[in-house]
Formats: structure tokens, C-alpha cells, sequence
């Protein structure tokens, strides 16, 4: 059986697993359709956390950026793991403690503000659109390559199948549906890495391969006049490495769709829990990424450079990506050599390979059997599809309960929140499909920017919110709209050929930091906006400051409980 005919075989078996286990999950309360009930158990809920976590730019993107970027691609291993620990040990067990369904639903209560509840509405609908437009896109790049179809025809199924099971069984679908694919993507990335490890070196651990496999890379990448593929700020500044660093950690503690799973744990202890047990799982994938990239860049650079053009074309597996469109071979220099530069985008050429690739292209590259190499497009479609889903819930509930429920019509059943709630999802799979299909950039650098929007609307509330109780309702509407509004204009103006069409970026930088790294400004932004406008403003009332020390001292209050009810 070749290569299309396995892929139809796994990606049908474990898009039937994931129907199955939706039609087995479906709800009938808004409990079970927003927080699965807080009955998920602390493991579960790790898996589940960390296939919610692993979307297509962990799994299909982070390599390639890494294999492209080398040392410098460290900051998106650096910021989405260290903003995980940063979300565990810093919010998640309050958030937890506070017990609410959504993000802006603790805004709302700890602001006692409906318009700040609005405002988190508007920044969550926000960032969860950006982010699952490269959900999409993932999806997209899968199908397109080993089912051979279209771009966008392959949007079109995964919105299809993630309509299904997230309509139909909500938060307690999509979570039981998320161990599933945590399960399919772990297996998936892993596989053929120690395959790749064994074939190169003989070691079965790929991170004790690298070891050897990476100073034959580096000398390769000065033989063929590239950087050495470990030395620093080659492809980005040291200023840009460290805010893209803080912006990716601080927006991974703002995310909604990752801050929800903590609600649906039965209690502050589990949360504590589920945060280590899925850190442990995330950690299984995000270690074996660097060796991924570096495994593939070495075939890369020993199978391509500087080899005639025609020869490369002629390569089986470069063949099939290019009926994709997702490599271009490029002749800058006119010379019918594939250059490595030219290959790679260095020294301000254009790329050959897209990023996206790097990661399902290798198995191939590597002459994997053709059962791996359709394992891993299963992995692909499941980290893209687990993502999307739990996206989907964020947007579903941000409208259908905190608007629709707490604002429009507060006496509405629950019957009636549910069904709004399944009708905002089908709507959102819509809006997510057609950004899926044309994607402000390639998937990891979209994802890059959802987090950004995150670090500059949510995370500062978040914390102010748990741990200054001064904060108030004032200080977190305009810290807010102030951050979220300089970030999403410092992005579209530095994106403005991607967004707008434009010929040339109307804002090369800001100041020097690029894109992905201006969410950390504007997160300043928003510390010092929310906090100066606190100050000058009444405090908040006496309710929201014991609500708060309830929050962050919960023997403490319950000690003076028992005080209160002895006198």
C-alpha cells in the first residue's frame, strides 16, 4: 500500500475514533458544554491540556522554524514552555479557585464590570480567530500533500470534522476527543525521530543523537557559506529574541483556550495536578523538536546543495511538495545550482522550502516506510484539529455566555444558552475556515501573533486581578483596549502586504522589534495603563477586595469564617 492509500486508512481510523468519542460525550447542560461538568481527572485533563497546547505550530511548524532559524529558533521553545510554567504555578490554581466557566467571565466578577466583561470578550473572540486561522492552515497543508487535494478543500473537511464533535459534545467532547489525539500526535512525532535517530547515529534517543549529528551540520553550513547552524542572532536581533521570548511566555498565560481546561478539573488540587501532568507531556514533544529540525536541515543541506536544479526537481519527495506549491525551487543568482541560501531564504533570498513542510516532509526525506509517513499526517491533523476545537469552545462560550447569558438575556434557560452557544460555534467554523485558507503568514508566525494579542490584553488583568486587589474596573477596561489596540495596529502596520495587500510593510518595525516580538510592549502597556488609572480612580468595592483576598488566602477566610461564627 503506498503512501496516499495508508493516509486515508489512519486518518479515517482516528477521525472515526474522534466521531465516535463525540457521539458518546454529547451534552445537554451548559455544565458539560462549557466546563465538561468539573469532572475531569487530573491525568485526563493533562492530556488533554497539552493536545490543546500542541497546535499545528508545535507540531507542523516549531521544527521548521528551528531547521530555518537555528539557535535563534530557541525562542519559541524558551517562551511557550516557560509561559506554560509560568500559567501553572502563577494563575491556573486561582483561576481554578474562582471558579467561573471563561476568561472574561473572572474579568467581569473581579472587575465587577459588565464592560470590562465586553472588553475580555472582544480581546478572547480576538486572539482565539487568530490563532485557529493557523489551526487551518495546518490542516490545510496536511490534506493538500498526502490526500492531494486542495488547500482549501482540505479547510473545508477539517472544519467539517471539528464542527461535528465540538457542536455536538462540547467542552466534554472536545476533552475526552483531545487525550485521543494527544495520544495520535505524541506517537506520531516521536516514531519516526527515533527511527531518524537510529539510522543516523545508532542511538534510539533522539536528543542523544543531536549530540553527534549537530557539528556535522554546522560545519556543513560554513562549507556551503551559511552561519553555523548554532550561532547566535544570525536571523533575529538580541533585542527581538528577548521580547518575542516574553511575548510568547506571558501570552501562553493569557491564552483562554489553555486557562479554560483548569475549570474543568474537580478541584484547586487537581488543577495543580493537571498543570504537571500535562507540562510532563508537552515536554515529551517540545524536547524532540530541536533534534527534528536539526535531523532534517542535515538531510537537507547534504541531499540539495548545491546540486543542479533539474536534478533536485526530480528528487521523488520534492516532486510531491511542489504539486503543492509549498516548494518553489528559486535560481536567484542564475548559476542552475540549487544554492543552500536559495534553499533556506539566507542572506535575504527568497525561500525554496516553506517552513510548514519540515516536519512532514522528513519521513519521506529519510525513506521512512509509507506507514510513518501517514502516522505523522495523522499527528498533524490531530494537534491542528485538538487546538481548534478547544479555540472554538473560547469563542462559543465568550459570546453565548458571557454576552448572550450574563448581559443580553440573563433569564434565559439553559436549554436555550446551549443552543446559542452550538450556534456561535458553527459560525466561528465558518469565519476560522476562510482565515484558514488565507492566512496572514505561515502557520507558527500566526500562532506568534495570537500570543502577542494575549500578553497584551489578558495576561496583566490576570495577574493584577489575582494579586492586587487595588485594581480596578477603570484601570482593566483601559489597560486593555490601550494594549490590545497598540499591538493589533503595531501588527497589521508591520503586516500590512499580508493584511492589507500592500507592496511594501507601512511599518518595517517598530523601533526595531518585529512583529511577533511587539506583543511584549504592548503588554507593558497595559501594566502601566491599568495601574496608573487604578491609582487615580476610587478602588474597587469592598466585596471585589474580600472576593480577591478569598481567591489568593482561602484558609486565611476560612479561619475567619470560623471566628465570625463563634462570636
Amino acid at each position: 500500500m503506498g503512501i496516499q492509500g495508508w493516509t486515508f486508512l489512519i486518518v479515517g481510523i482516528t477521525f472515526a475514533v474522534y466521531i465516535g468519542i463525540a457521539i458518546r460525550s454529547r451534552v445537554k447542560d451548559t455544565a458539560g458544554f462549557y466546563v465538561a461538568g468539573q469532572g475531569i481527572s487530573a491525568v485526563g485533563n493533562g492530556m488533554a491540556t497539552a493536545a490543546d497546547w500542541m497546535s499545528a505550530a508545535s507540531f507542523i511548524s516549531m521544527a521548521g522554524l528551528i531547521a530555518f532559524m537555528g539557535y535563534d529558533g530557541a525562542i519559541y521553545l524558551m517562551g511557550w514552555t516557560g509561559g506554560y510554567v509560568l500559567l501553572a504555578l502563577l494563575l491556573a490554581p486561582f483561576l481554578r479557585k474562582f471558579g467561573k466557566y471563561t476568561v472574561p467571565d473572572f474579568v467581569g466578577d473581579r472587575y465587577d464590570s459588565n464592560a470590562a466583561r465586553v472588553v475580555a470578550v472582544v480581546a478572547a473572540v480576538w486572539v482565539s480567530f487568530t490563532y485557529v486561522a493557523g489551526q487551518m492552515r495546518g490542516v490545510g497543508v496536511v490534506f493538500s500533500r498526502f490526500l492531494e487535494v486542495p488547500v482549501e478543500l482540505g479547510v473545508l473537511i477539517g472544519m467539517v470534522i471539528v464542527a461535528f464533535y465540538a457542536v455536538l459534545g462540547g467542552m466534554k467532547g472536545v476533552t475526552y476527543t483531545q487525550i485521543a489525539q494527544y495520544c495520535v500526535l505524541i506517537v506520531a512525532y516521536l516514531v519516526p525521530a527515533i527511527a531518524i535517530a537510529i539510522l543516523l547515529t545508532g542511538h534510539p534517543v533522539p536528543q542523544i543523537a543531536i549530540a553527534e549529528i549537530l557539528p556535522r551540520l554546522d560545519a556543513i553550513s560554513v562549507d556551503l557559506g551559511l552561519t553555523g547552524y548554532s550561532s547566535p542572532f544570525t536571523d533575529l536581533s538580541s533585542l527581538n529574541v528577548l521580547l518575542i521570548t516574553l511575548a510568547l511566555m506571558t501570552g501562553t498565560a493569557g491564552l483562554p483556550h489553555v486557562i479554560v481546561r483548569f475549570y474543568t478539573v474537580k478541584s484547586v488540587r487537581a488543577a495543580r495536578w493537571s498543570a504537571g501532568w500535562a507540562l510532563l507531556f508537552i515536554a515529551l514533544l517540545y524536547t524532540t523538536a530541536p533534534t527534528v529540525a536539526i535531523f532534517a536541515k542535515y538531510y537537507m543541506l547534504s541531499t540539495l546543495a548545491n546540486r543542479p536544479i533539474d536534478v533536485v526537481a526530480a528528487i521523488p519527495w520534492v516532486q510531491n511538495w511542489m504539486q503543492t506549491g509549498l516548494i518553489t525551487l528559486r535560481d536567484a543568482n542564475g548559476d542552475g545550482l540549487m544554492q543552500a541560501a536559495e534553499l533556506f531564504g539566507a542572506h535575504g533570498l527568497p525561500a525554496s522550502i516553506d517552513r510548514d513542510i519540515i516536519v512532514l516532509a522528513l519521513p519521506e526525506i529519510a525513506n521512512l516506510a509509507a506507514i510513518i509517513i501517514a502516522l505523522v499526517a495523522a499527528g498533524g491533523l490531530a494537534a491542528a484539529l485538538s487546538t481548534a476545537s478547544g479555540l472554538l469552545i473560547v469563542i462559543s462560550s465568550s459570546i453565548a455566555h458571557d454576552i448572550y447569558g450574563h448581559i443580553l438575556h440573563p433569564e434565559a434557560s439553559d436549554r436555550r444558552r446551549l443552543l446559542v452557544g452550538r450556534i456561535v460555534i458553527f459560525f466561528a467554523v465558518v469565519v476560522a475556515g476562510y482565515f484558514g485558507i488565507r492566512p496572514p503568514g505561515f502557520v507558527a508566525e500566526v500562532v506568534a501573533f495570537a500570543f502577542g494579542l494575549a500578553a497584551a490584553s489578558f495576561f496583566p488583568v490576570l495577574v493584577l486581578g489575582i494579586f492586587w486587589k487595588r485594581a480596578n474596573k477603570q484601570g482593566a477596561i483601559c489597560g486593555m483596549l490601550a494594549g490590545l489596540g497598540f499591538t493589533a495596529f503595531a501588527i497589521a502596520l508591520i503586516r500590512s502586504p499580508q493584511i492589507f495587500g500592500t507592496a511594501e510593510p507601512i511599518m518595517p518595525d517598530f523601533f526595531g522589534v518585529n512583529a511577533q516580538g511587539v506583543g511584549t510592549i504592548g503588554m507593558l502597556i497595559n501594566f502601566a495603563v491599568t495601574l496608573i488609572v487604578s491609582l487615580l480612580t476610587p478602588p474597587p468595592p469592598d466585596h471585589v477586595q474580600e472576593m480577591v483576598e478569598g481567591i489568593r488566602y482561602p484558609r486565611v477566610r476560612r479561619v475567619s469564617e470560623r471566628v465570625d461564627a463563634v462570636t
